[in-house]
């Protein structure tokens, strides 16, 4: 009886306890998961001032080096494309740096300390006498150059903000979208959706923000107040960011795309003495085991690369079925993703034309200094402010294309109407040869006024003529990039597997960075030939005496090139993935093949409706 009583006072006591933790637990708060939608302002803000502040210093640019720094027009301007070219390329290297060591948390918060010391630099130049030429007036008398001291703080300022740039924007829409990327959300495509929708709105609001109102302080306010404002946001930029970081997931860095690319290059060098096997011989290459892999069996074409996925030694596989050493055996899908780059290299560098030409933004801004910018008598536009023509064109067209126009056609035709991604990118560099060729009718006309009103010698001196006149060509640029850019991401996004999701994003901005540096190597050719036997270069400062619009008609010569070069290589590539869809079931209604309902299953509602006229498709 003792022993039972014993037990049984045990029993209570244990259900004593398991009650009072019971109670505890139901007391205590339960923990709160990290990311979601109340991280989104954080992550939000600080790309966007991020994008205000730095936007915001470019347009005038150009006018702080010649007027602070004595720069002559090529010069000064090839400097803005160099610093242009590092900030489109170091978010490459802060892409491969986030996924592979730093993670995406880290690589912003190094980023926004970056841009915020490259700010305080480029305000310290206007602020310190010392750290610029003196002040003097070229036209009276000879001024002093800059020393080598003046120009390592000045280009110290821009490196530092090229470097903040690429940790930013390498990163921060990935993890944003890091933050509400919850699978087992029913609701989770919506929640995406919402983000992206959001953070491009804000990008796009925030470029026009700093070519308005940054650029106005700038002209209104001088360059100590104009540099110290993005300066003031910067800092709120990483403070908002910073002030959030106990509510972010934050995911490990992994394996980079770049350095698997990387790595058959080199195991295919490696191996360029072996034979390659028979056809469809499977066992001879090795292939990611699972649901991750989807090929087992390279395709033939460039069949070199092949080799780097050729078998050597079973003892080179681990049980679990991956490469001992990945510099020296590559699984076949890693090999495609190579092919898959290299296939569209061609038709990227189409793109580059695009990107030089919107980037000649020096020029239209001592245009628009030479011309009436009234738009009525208490009214002026800024010089610098006419590149948000070319914002707003472009973002009223992604509004007009997805909600109005393509919704109208297909009423009209009675079934859903489609723009192929190549046919929108020959649209766009259509749009900008078209921009050059007016560039270059407006400023004949300007030039020939400003020598009539007596303003040869006078490159500081406003002419009777409307600023308006050069909107046009800003509006064709909107509308070039609005083809060409978005159609070549989405080309990039419809014909890579899902995993180099990454590079698709990474090529535009290589392009733009390649096209700065194009743009220099051009501009320079120019000045150096233009001003040979004491003549006077078709792209000299004074801006009446120049010959602006032979320098555009040269850049609308090759940009025609460039469309044929287009036609080309868009003829060699063949249909694309989604082009293939669209003419078998649009237009000619014959079935599909089996092998590619795959690609097209998710291709939307109203695709699925029409096919389903056709054929049953497979769930």
């Amino acid at each position: 009886m003792d022993l039972l009583e014993e037990k049984e006072k045990e029993k209570e006591k244990e259900m004593q306890i398991s009650s009072d933790d019971l109670k505890m637990n139901q007391q205590q708060p339960p923990t709160r998961q990290k990311g979601g939608l109340r991280t989104m302002p954080f992550i939000i803000a600080n790309e966007s001032f991020e994008k205000v502040a730095s936007y915001g210093l470019l347009p005038n640019m150009i006018l702080y080096l010649i007027t602070e720094y004595k720069m002559g027009l090529a010069k000064g301007t090839n400097i803005l494309f160099f610093w242009s070219a590092a900030t489109n390329f170091t978010p490459l290297v802060g892409a491969f740096l986030s996924d592979s060591y730093l993670g995406r948390f880290l690589t912003i918060g190094f980023g926004s300390i970056f841009s915020l010391l490259g700010m305080i630099l480029l305000w310290l130049t206007a602020m310190l006498p010392q750290v610029k030429p003196p002040s003097c007036d070229p036209s009276i008398q000879s001024c002093k150059s800059p020393t080598a001291a003046q120009y390592t703080f000045l280009f110290s300022s821009f490196a530092l903000m090229s470097i903040g740039a690429g940790g930013i924007r390498a990163s921060s829409l990935a993890f944003g979208a890091d933050q509400v990327d919850r699978r087992e959300n029913p609701k989770n495509e919506k929640v995406l959706e919402s983000f992206f929708g959001w953070y491009y709105a804000s990008a796009c609001v925030s470029v026009i923000i700093a070519l308005t109102g940054i650029v106005y302080i700038q002209d209104h306010m001088g360059w100590k107040v104009g540099f110290g404002v993005p300066a003031i946001l910067m800092f709120f930029s990483a403070a908002l960011f910073f002030l959030a970081s106990p509510l972010y997931i934050k995911h490990k860095p992994s394996k980079s795309l770049f350095t698997g690319l990387a790595q058959v290059i080199v195991v295919a060098y490696k191996n360029r003495k072996l034979a390659l096997p028979p056809r469809n011989s499977n066992g001879w290459y090795h292939h990611r085991k699972g649901k991750d892999s989807e090929l087992q069996v390279p395709t033939e074409k460039l069949r070199f690369l092949n080799k780097a996925c050729i078998i050597r030694n079973p003892e080179d596989i681990t049980p679990s079925g991956v490469a001992l050493n990945p510099w020296s055996l590559c699984a076949v899908d890693q090999v495609e993703e190579l092919k898959a780059l290299l296939k569209v290299l061609p038709l990227w560098s189409t793109g580059i034309m695009v990107s030089i030409n919107i980037s000649q933004s020096s020029f239209p801004l001592l245009q628009a200094k030479s011309m009436d910018r009234h738009v009525n008598p208490s009214f002026e536009i800024p010089a610098g402010s006419f590149g948000m023509f070319t914002v707003i064109t472009l973002t009223i067209w992604i509004v007009l294309y997805d909600r109005v126009i393509l919704p109208l056609a297909s009423k009209i035709k009675g079934k859903p109407v489609y723009i192929g991604v190549k046919q929108r990118m020959g649209i766009g560099l259509f749009f900008s040869w078209m921009a050059m060729v007016v560039s270059a009718i407006v400023e004949h006309f300007r030039r020939r006024k400003a020598i009539q009103q007596g303003f040869l010698n006078n490159p500081h001196g406003v002419m009777d003529m409307s600023a308006m006149w050069l909107v046009p060509q800003h509006c064709l640029n909107g509308l070039a990039e609005a083809f060409n850019a978005i159609g070549q991401t989405e080309f990039y996004y419809s014909e890579f597997p899902k995993s180099m999701s990454s590079i698709a994003a990474a090529l535009f901005g290589l392009g733009m960075a390649v096209a700065n540096l194009l743009a220099s190597v051009i501009l320079s050719t120019v000045d150096d030939v233009t001003k040979r036997g004491g003549k006077q270069s078709w792209v000299s400062t004074e801006i009446n005496k120049g010959r602006y619009e032979n320098y555009y008609w040269l850049l609308a010569m090759m940009s025609f090139i460039n469309l044929l070069y287009f036609l080309v290589c868009s003829w060699a590539y063949g249909p694309c993935v989604s082009d293939r869809g669209t003419i078998k079931v649009g237009i000619e209604g014959k079935d599909l093949k089996e092998e590619e309902l795959p690609e097209l299953r998710n291709e939307g509602e109203g695709f699925k409706e029409e096919l389903s006229k056709y054929r049953e498709l497979p769930a």
